[in-house]
Order: C-alpha cells, then structure tokens, then sequence
C-alpha cells in the first residue's frame, strides 16, 4: 500500500490526573494554600456590580437586624416582665417581632441576590473557559484529555455555582455575626467578653489547621473524579471495540479501582471535616456553659441584669453558631477554591499559535500556492525524533500534489502544519507568498477545505453536518453539495431526510456514508485550496468511483494536497511527493518515481499486489 490507515506520529494522551502543562502542576502553586483563586472571580462579579452592591445592603440589614434580636430580647427581659405591666410587655415583643420581619425580608433578599450572582457567574465562567478552550490547539487537548478538561468545564463549574450561590455567602453572613456579635458582648458584659476572646484562640486554632487540610484533599479530590470521568468518556466513546474485544470485565475493573480512589480522597477529606465540625462544636458549647456558669454568679451578685445576661447569652449562642457554620463551610469554600483554580489553569493556559498583533491580509483573489522551506518539526513527547524533518515543497496554485510513504512518514503531520494546528520547530510555510505565522489562522483556515480520514460528524442532522462548513448555506446549495459528494440518495431515503439526526458522530450511518457526508462539508465550504487525508479510504468501489468522480471536477478548480494510498488517486496527481522519516525523498510523476525511488517503486508493487490478491 502506497500509505497506512493512520499515522502514529502524534503525542501521546494525557494520562488522567496530570497536570494542565509543566509548569502547572498543583505542586508548584503555592496558592493552594489560599483563597488566591476566588479573588480573581471579582472580574466575573464587575458586570453586576448593582446587584452585588443590593445584596451586600441585604447581606448587612440582615446581621444587623439578627444583633438587634438580642436588644430586643434584653428590653422583653428588663422592661417587659420586670414593669409587671401588660402594656410594655405587648410593645417590647412587638418592636422584636418587627426586627425579626426586618431580618426575614432582608435575609431572604440576600439568598435570592447572592443565589443568582452564583449562578451568572458560574454560567460566565463556563461560557469564558469554553471560549479559550477553542482557541487552544489540538495538541493542548491530546496532552491532556478531552474527559479531564470536559470535567473541568462542567463538574468544577457546577461545583462552583453552587458554593457561590450558598456556601460562600453564609461564610461572609456568619463572619458579620461573629465579628457583630463579639462587639455588642464587649458592649454587654466587658467581663464576660474577656472570658470569650480568650478561649476564641482555642476554638480558631482547629478551623485554620484543618481548613488546609481539607483544601488539599478537596483539590485532590475533584482531580480523582475528573479520572474517574475521564476514563469512563473513553471507554464509553469506545463501546464497539471494547465489546468487540472483550474487554468489559477489564474495564469493569479499571473503572472500579479509580471509583474507589476517588471515593477514598473523598473519605479523607470528610474524615478531616467530621473531625473539624466535632471539635468546634465541642469547644464552643463548652465556652457556652463557661458564660452561662460565670454570667449566673455576676447575676446573682448584683453584676448583670436578667435581661443583659439573656441578651449575651444570646449574642454567645449565635457566636458558637457562627463559628460552627464558618466551620462547616470552610469546607465547601476551599472546595470553590479548589475548583476556580482549576479552571483558571485553563483559562491561563496560553495557545501556543496565535494571530500577530498586526495580521497580514491574504492576497485576494487566492490563488492557493503554498510554499515549505526547511519545514522541521518535533512533536514534545518526542524531542529526538522529528516528525517532519527539513522539508522543502512547493505547491503550484491549482497543482494536484499527491503525499505517499509508509505510516509515520509525516503526511498527516504537513497537513496540521498547513492547518496551523501546531508551530513549525524551524522554516517556514507560505500561502500565496504570505509566511502564514503572519497572518490571522481564521483568516488562513478559510481558505482551506479539510476532509480527514476519519470522519468527524456532530450530534445533529445531516443538513446541519452539511452546513457546519457554511451556517449561511441556503437549501440548495446544501442539497448541490451532498449531490456532488454522493450522499444525496442515502440521505433523502432516511425516514426525515436531510432533517434525520445522525446520532453522536453519524453513528447510524455506514463509515462511507460518514465520509461522503464530510466530502460534502468540504464541497460546500468551496476553498480554494483542498486537504484530503485519505479522503476515499472508508468507501466501498462503487461509493468511491462516484466520489472520484466529483472529488476531479472540484479539484480541477483549485489547489490539492492528498494524503492516498490507492494507486488510482496516486497516478491522477500532477505531481507525487514521497515521504519517509519526516523527509521528502522525492519528487515527480508516477513513472519517474518509479524508476529512481526505490521506496515509491515498493510501495506501487504492494500495491498492485494486494489489488490482483483482492481480484483473485
């Protein structure tokens, strides 16, 4: 065969777990530590700031309303039982009751306001990480992982919308109370507040000790779950070869051990938070019943009233409330923490191909020359070994230039160099004279029409797979495009038509119906230049001698660069390169190849071959 199905010249997949890039590794941000990551989601709140500032105004109407209880509940104790006079005591309960309607309104304000910020900016962020994410090359995603990322984008920003919409506002709540409540004890009892800010240290301590901990394991955490996600995308995007190959008691078993690894991080950190909430629960009702003890003797000694001591005791419970609640969502704001800086490494990671501050337009008309000078490239899992090596290759507008050599020869690795989808190491590639690092890669990709040798279709139906290269392509030229590819017939007998949903990938369809489909994409897209990856490889000979036939009057009108394996495709070439080992080896017509390259002359013969074998 004059070239293999596939080549392997790509880096490897991201191993689950691992980090963003090299210099992203959770080991080497001392910021997981902090709450670093949540300042920068102060951005994200900008846009709203009015609601903001309202539910800040709710947020501090309501704390004050709740301290007020307490004044309240001292005059009820003081004025009201202790006047004997019915009177009173209606008018004290009732300004107590108008401050607790005052803090009900006020705090259900805050929850509807702080609940809606959570929820538009966690849909902001999803919509922003997104967005960067497109504009990261292809190799960024096959370091990484798609399952690792995809839970990145939808498990942390779930994760993060809910603690913004609760966990963290019932921080900053229950941090007013404390901070409130320590301030009107002090105005109440100076003796009995003594008593309170000297055992505050001890119920502190455990909260900034464990909280760490719990920010350690609640990031390692969120990671083991995003392996867990991982793996079962793969595996699940694979069900056909893994049934095929009986692999499911395998998977099975895989699958279960990164359940259990995830499941064991998680014990971790709620053994850490268990602990936490116990022991702040205990040191603060035993300082409770401290102030209780103490408050009772300055009562009994003439010291404090009834209603003071009610008044404190009050401002005490709701202190030990707060610190047992700062306690409890210690937890869940490092686990936002946790996730913000998650999706900040992706957001932060830097697309290694760009458009110049400046871009140079393309010439227009195009004319679809391209030019590659000492083209050398290296993927990074393979620093040694070069993917393309000091290629010189020059494409005439309108030329049909076909790429033959054995698999891993660096054939589909020129054409993701053309496509921009990675940076040349060394030398330059130019289209239609414009070094093309120089110009815009949207600008650059318009102009050329991609058909791969595995068919990527969408989760939708077969107009809309059609249209993806021209959303603005009206019906006709829709249906011209899937007539010129071949797929009309199997289209329109499909129960609705072009209307019909393919599945996720086209998975109803046949593989050759799958590719005549993206043959039509590429048909409709209508650039000037055309790459295709074994374009005709999946089809049967009689889909191909159609195709053929339709694939020859576009490319008579434009520039074509074929990857092909198949002698017919090779021979209607005006030119053939042969590559091996990253290197052009040759250059020329099929008969002259045959006489002065021996790998060309080779590979025909395997060729023919295997053609009077499958004749046979």
């Amino acid at each position: 065969m004059l070239s293999a199905k596939r080549e392997s010249n790509h880096t490897p997949t991201h191993e689950p777990g691992a980090s963003m890039t090299a210099n992203q590794g959770t080991e080497q941000r001392p910021s997981s530590r902090r709450l670093a990551p949540l300042r920068r989601l102060v951005a994200y709140l900008a846009p709203y700031r009015r609601q903001l500032a309202a539910a800040v105004v709710a947020l501090l109407v309501a704390a004050g309303a709740t301290l007020a209880i307490g004044q309240g509940l001292r005059l009820v104790v003081d004025r009201g039982l202790a006047s004997a006079e019915p009177g009173m005591l209606n008018r004290t309960l009732a300004l107590t009751l108008a401050i607790v309607a005052v803090m009900a309104v006020a705090a259900a304000l805050r929850f509807y306001l702080v609940s809606w910020l959570g929820e538009r900016v966690a849909a902001d962020l999803r919509a922003g990480v997104y967005t960067h994410l497109l504009s990261l090359e292809p190799a960024f995603f096959e370091r990484n992982g798609v399952g690792e990322i995809q839970s990145r984008v939808t498990t942390d920003t779930t994760l993060l919308q809910s603690i913004l919409g609760s966990s963290l506002s019932l921080a900053i709540r229950n941090a007013l109370l404390l901070a409130g409540t320590l301030v009107m004890m002090v105005v109440t009892s100076p003796r009995l507040a003594v008593i309170v800010l000297l055992g505050m240290p001890v119920i502190v301590a455990p909260v900034i000790v464990f909280a760490r901990r719990v920010r350690r394991l609640s990031r390692a955490s969120q990671d083991r779950v995003a392996e867990v996600s991982s793996y079962a995308g793969e595996s699940l995007d694979a069900i056909s070869t893994v049934q095929a190959f009986n692999h499911e008691a395998i998977d099975r078993a895989r699958f279960r051990e990164h359940v259990e690894a995830a499941f064991a991080t998680a014990g971790a950190r709620i053994r850490e938070r268990a602990l936490l909430n116990g022991l702040t629960m205990l040191f603060v009702f035993a300082a409770v019943g401290v102030i209780f003890w103490q408050g009772g003797h300055d009562v009994l000694a003439g010291r404090l009233s009834p209603g003071e001591l009610s008044a404190f005791a009050f401002y005490a419970v709701l202190a030990a409330g707060a610190v047992g609640a700062l306690s409890e969502v210690s937890g869940d704001v490092m686990r936002a923490a946790g996730a913000t800086e998650r999706l900040l490494e992706l957001l932060d990671t830097q697309p290694a191909v760009t458009a110049p501050e400046a871009p140079e337009p393309l010439p227009e008309p195009p004319r679809g020359a391209i030019t590659l000078s000492q083209v050398s490239f290296h993927y990074p899992a393979r620093p040694v070994t070069p993917a393309v090596d000091a290629v010189d290759l020059a494409i005439a507008a309108g030329e049909r230039m076909a790429l033959v050599g054995p698999s891993g020869a660096g054939k589909s690795t020129l054409m993701a160099l053309i496509l921009r989808f990675y940076q040349p190491d060394s030398g330059r590639i130019s289209f239609d004279g414009i070094p093309i690092d120089r110009c815009d890669p949207t600008a650059l990709r318009a102009r050329l029409g991609l058909v791969a040798q595995e068919p990527v279709l969408f989760t939708a139906d077969a107009r809309e797979n059609i249209r993806y290269a021209r959303p603005d392509a009206d019906e006709a030229a829709v249906r011209q495009a899937a007539s010129d590819a071949h797929c009309l017939g199997f289209l329109d007998a499909l129960p609705q038509g072009l209307s019909t949903p393919l599945g996720p990938g086209g998975v109803q369809l046949s593989a050759g119906q799958r590719q005549r489909i993206a043959i039509a994409r590429a048909l409709l897209a209508d650039p000037p230049i055309l790459l295709l990856d074994e374009a005709t490889s999946q089809l049967d000979a009689e889909s191909e001698r159609h195709v053929q036939a339709a694939l020859e009057a576009v490319m008579a009108q434009r520039t074509t660069l074929v990857i092909a394996h198949r002698l017919v495709t090779v021979q209607a070439a005006d030119r053939i390169a042969v590559m091996e080992a990253g290197r052009v080896t040759a250059v020329g017509q099929h008969d002259d190849l045959l006489r002065r390259s021996p790998l060309y002359a080779r590979l025909a013969a395997l060729q023919l071959m295997d053609g009077a074998a499958s004749a046979g």
